[in-house]
Parts: structure tokens; C-alpha cells; sequence
């Protein structure tokens, strides 16, 4: 089992989240972050006044697989999340080792 972790662009979370439905994700979690890479932030002038914006809004998308599956899903991600601009975002893979659903009380790949 493997742990998809992405950070992308708000306004590609549905196209994203409509690509993983097409190839049989079931589920997904999705957080509001905050963050910066290689565009390290950018200035904005509100009222008049210039501000410096050191965090970009972004979403983390985290999605328990199959190890099977995994290669697919990153793919997925890569093709829906990109622009061509800076700042698309990043994925990482980790490895899970125990998953509990707790409704029913399975495990692992059934508890996906």
C-alpha cells in the first residue's frame, strides 16, 4: 500500500479529482495549504500598498492505494494538476504500513 501525497493548484482540484474517479479511485482526502517553491511567493498591491506574499495557496491531495496502482494515480495527478507554469506543484510516495477502516474493521488494502 502506498500513500499519494500531492500539492497542486486550487483551481485543478476538480480536474484532478474527476481524472482519479475515471481510473478508480474511491476516495480521497483534500486540505487548504499554504506554501512555496522554486516561485518563493509574489508581491500584490492592495489599496494602494504593495505586500509581499510569502505563501501560495495550494491543495494537498493524500489518496491510500494499492502498490499496483500507484504508478497510474502519480500519473494521473501529473497529467490533470499540470499548467506548464511555476508553481504546478509536487507529489510524493510513501509507503503505508496498516490501514483500518473503522466502520467495518478491515484492514490494509480492504480498508482502502
Amino acid at each position: 500500500m502506498k500513500l499519494v501525497i500531492a500539492a497542486i493548484k486550487p483551481f485543478k482540484l476538480d480536474e484532478v479529482r474527476e481524472a482519479l474517479t475515471e481510473i478508480g479511485v474511491r476516495g480521497m482526502m483534500v486540505t487548504e495549504i499554504k506554501g512555496f517553491g522554486a516561485q518563493s511567493g509574489h508581491t500584490e498591491i492592495y489599496r494602494g500598498a504593495e505586500y509581499t506574499v510569502n505563501f501560495v495557496p495550494k491543495v494537498k491531495i493524500e489518496i491510500g492505494v494499492a502498490a499496483d496502482m500507484v504508478d497510474q494515480v502519480v500519473e494521473t495527478i501529473e497529467k490533470s494538476a499540470r499548467t506548464g507554469k511555476i508553481g504546478d506543484g509536487k507529489i510524493f510516495v510513501l509507503d503505508i504500513e496498516k490501514a483500518v477502516r473503522v466502520r467495518t474493521g478491515e484492514t490494509d488494502e480492504d480498508a482502502l
